[in-house]
């Protein structure tokens, strides 16, 4: 079951800044691009952290960024990013090879892209990628109903270990924004097979 990854849809061509360079040459970098922050770097392009909104005056980008940098890497799935980024409340990331790198940057835009996946594509995914490949139910045991991205799973699995799974895999599908559980089971195997964990509700 294939996720977009954050390396799929981040913009490539990033303006950074060193530690030294200047507040006037960062002010006039975010006025040109039209961007609120950017990512600072050391002589290796490993991210060291990102410049702030500009708040306050200071001489150089080492006086203002944040820290410890905040960084998700190229194959990371959006949702991952996603859920970093509304725990910390963050508007953007760097994104970073295996060896810390900077190689792109991702906004909350570039993730909500994801989001605007047609229902009917999400409920296919749903029921073949899911249900029928990752859970071995019989197409007639579920109704898969999708709008907006919430779906609800409606029906009777096998066994009821296969409940948690079936959530956990389906909140993880690109598109979904939250589960509605209204499955049952006709067999309760939860004390011979330790329960998966439940899946959450993506709220950013």
């Amino acid at each position: 079951m294939k996720h977009t990854q954050v390396g799929e849809v981040m913009t490539a061509d990033v303006v950074s800044v060193d530690r030294s360079t200047s507040f006037r040459e960062i002010a006039k970098l975010l006025a040109d691009h039209d961007i609120t922050g950017l990512p600072v770097v050391d002589e290796d392009d490993r991210v060291a952290s990102e410049s702030d909104l500009l708040a306050r005056r200071a001489l150089m980008a080492a006086d203002i960024m944040s820290a410890p940098a905040v960084t998700v890497r190229a194959q990371e799935s959006v949702s991952e990013a996603g859920q970093l980024m509304t725990r910390l409340d963050l508007q953007r990331l760097p994104v970073t090879d295996e060896e810390e790198r900077l190689v792109g940057i991702v906004t909350r835009r570039d993730l909500l892209r994801v989001f605007l996946r047609p229902d009917a594509e999400i409920r296919r995914h749903v029921s073949d990628d899911v249900l029928s490949d990752r859970i071995g139910a019989a197409a007639e045991a579920v109704d898969v109903h999708v709008l907006d991205g919430v779906v609800t799973l409606a029906g009777r699995l096998e066994r009821q270990s296969q409940i948690p799974l079936a959530l956990r895999l389906t909140a993880r599908l690109d598109g979904v924004v939250a589960v509605v559980d209204e499955l049952t089971a006709r067999m309760d195997d939860s004390r011979l097979i330790p329960p998966e964990r439940g899946a959450q509700p993506i709220t950013w």
